[in-house]
């Protein structure tokens, strides 16, 4: 039975030749043997913040060459008999439908996707809890929808008296007004889509309910980045100064931990700002000899321990604070990013003495630009290009046509290349395309008859059903996996999930492919 389009891309293997800079089992040993030493440090139980994401972590797949985007899931599955799952979301996101960047949806429609995802990996998620809830009518519709469909949810509304009176906040009007949520296994996972999402909040409104039980539970924070015992200008650290430009976050020296071990750790501004303020809620509701002496002393975090190629994550994590600073750009262009989040990441990018240009594909995509510029003359066709880096570094370009678009073309050079087709010989009949084209513009009324990513893919699906080449050249799609890819325009929508969906590292100049406002 042959296989779809879609079946390859989100099913395939890629076959990867990149260079492996972090081991996966060394790290899960380490994370799952320091997880089981804070368990039993707190008479078994464990509220344990998630930072960062729980599924599908792809920067740090990116800043460490090697990382599986699930080795969280993984290290659940080793603990599962021993894990409960809560997940918050700020209800103020969920009223400003507020949008996870590497998938494209809103971070409640995040939330029903982290649920199916965590039951494919047989994990089910005891509850979801709606921080600084305040009767918001689109957070009432989500709860609505979760319990209609069985899952149990929590309403927490803001702490009294949070961050400055101690005694307010530890109280009956504080975190104890707050619902209790019945766990019962020895370690809470508590995680959320994003940051900002009130996890923090609602371990310590735990702890308060387990303390006033007589129940002696603790707090510990999962990280993966800044990672602590890396030197704190170490490019991968940096990248997540980048991957944080938005929030106004940056690393420094932990000195709190400074302080009482004279070791020398990174952490990032926010935990050591509010370590002493949460130091003291720890005190109030656990008492002096259980409370940890500095952020970094807060977090399980081995990530340090799985790098087995320095160089290689180096070089890595350099090309990811470039594609972030595209990212931003673009961000700006679209009215979706501040102008000081852009300047925050140019700096960022030339404290490591980088430029854009430096992104290897960058160069290419633009270079196809200009020789179509010079031979149609500059009061031709407005032109878009688009290179792709192969896992064996060759680079293969496109530009738009009237018949596609250039991530189409790139797309579809590609994977003629990697099986070997010349390039004189058509994966799919300029009359399909133009009879598709055809039915855009007579019958769906569309302004653009020129084929984006998505349909040219469902266009190679169907041609690839009697066409031997191009399934030849369809079976190759998987290998696209991880490649790296510029445009010199702001993809389309359509361009933009077909490539999410091949799972290419994507980048674009923070121009627009046409002067129209709406087709852009």
């Amino acid at each position: 039975m042959s296989l779809s389009v879609m079946d390859l891309i989100e099913g395939g293997t890629s076959v990867t030749k990149k260079k492996i800079g972090f081991d996966n089992e060394k790290y899960l040993k380490e994370q799952s043997k320091e997880i089981l030493k804070r368990v039993q440090r707190f008479s078994n139980k464990l509220y344990l913040e998630f930072g960062g994401k729980l599924l599908f972590d792809y920067h740090a797949a990116r800043v460490l060459p090697g990382y599986d985007p699930n080795v969280k899931m993984r290290l659940l599955q080793k603990l599962k008999d021993k894990a409960d799952i809560i997940l918050c979301i700020y209800s103020g996101d969920i009223e400003r439908r507020k949008v996870r960047a590497d998938f494209g949806i809103t971070y409640d429609t995040d939330v029903f996707k982290m649920i199916d995802d965590l039951r494919s990996w047989d994990l089910n998620v005891l509850a979801v809890v709606i921080t600084r809830f305040a009767d918001q009518p689109a957070a009432k519709i989500f709860k609505n929808k979760l319990e209609r469909r069985g899952i149990k949810v929590y309403t927490h509304r803001f702490t009294k008296g949070y961050p400055t009176d101690v005694d307010l906040i530890v109280s009956k009007e504080g975190y104890g007004a707050n619902e209790y949520i019945e766990t019962k296994n020895p370690l809470v996972i508590v995680s959320a889509p994003g940051p900002g999402s009130g996890k923090l909040a609602t371990c310590l409104s735990q702890l308060y309910h387990d303390h006033s039980r007589g129940l002696n539970s603790g707090y510990a924070k999962f990280e993966t980045f800044p990672i602590w015992n890396l030197p704190l200008k170490h490019p991968v650290n940096v990248a997540y100064e980048s991957a944080t430009a938005d929030l106004g976050d940056f690393n420094l020296i932990d000195p709190h931990h400074l302080e009482a071990h004279k070791q020398t750790t990174v952490n990032y501004n926010r935990d050591v700002e509010v370590f002493p303020v949460l130091e003291r809620i720890l005190k109030k509701i656990m008492g002096d000899h259980e409370v940890y002496q500095s952020p970094t002393d807060m977090g399980v975090n081995r990530a340090g321990f799985g790098i087995v190629n320095d160089k290689v994550v180096r070089e890595a994590a350099t090309q990811e604070v470039i594609s972030r600073f595209f990212r931003y750009s673009c961000e700006y262009a679209m009215g979706f990013a501040e102008k000081e989040t852009v300047q925050r990441s140019e700096l960022i990018m030339k404290s490591l003495d980088v430029k854009p240009e430096d992104r290897p594909v960058v160069i290419p995509a633009r270079a196809v630009i200009q020789d179509a510029q010079q031979r149609e003359g500059e009061n031709g066709e407005i032109y878009g290009g688009a290179a792709i880096q192969l896992h064996d570094d060759s680079i293969i370009t496109g530009k738009n046509s009237p018949l596609m678009h250039a991530a189409s073309s790139a797309v579809l050079n590609a994977i003629k290349q990697l099986a070997g087709i010349p390039d004189r010989i058509h994966l799919l009949s300029p009359h399909v395309i133009e009879s598709i084209g055809d039915l855009k513009k007579r019958i769906l009324i569309s302004k653009r008859v020129a084929l984006d990513l998505e349909e040219i893919l469902i266009a190679l699906s169907m041609s690839a059903a009697t066409n031997p080449t191009a399934h030849e050249a369809m079976e190759k799609l998987p290998e696209l996996r991880n490649c790296e890819m510029h445009l010199t325009h702001i993809p389309h929508s359509g361009d933009e999930k077909g490539l999410r969906r091949l799972g290419m590292n994507v980048t674009s100049d923070n121009d627009f492919s046409s002067v129209s406002l709406f087709e852009s």
